[in-house]
């Protein structure tokens, strides 16, 4: 990813409510799993795909994390 698009991309992470970071998390490692398919029945995907998805998953739990704390901290 670019910087423009990882910019783009957190500040869609940061609008996301809970569910929809859920969901995203879901597309996410459904992404990764067709991955290792692929690279396990032979197919040759391009070995950097493997890293966007695993930094992509970490920045989807670092914002569902983030919104966490932020709404238990309005609680208190």
């Amino acid at each position: 990813m670019k910087l423009g698009e990882l910019r783009q991309y957190r500040q869609k992470l940061n609008g996301l409510s809970t569910e929809e970071l859920g969901e995203e998390l879901v597309k996410l490692r459904k992404e990764q799993f067709a991955l290792r398919m692929q690279r396990a029945t032979g197919q040759q995907p391009k070995p950097d795909q493997f890293g966007h998805a695993r930094r992509n998953i970490a920045r989807v739990k670092t914002a569902d994390r983030k919104s966490t704390r932020l709404n238990s901290s309005h609680i208190t």
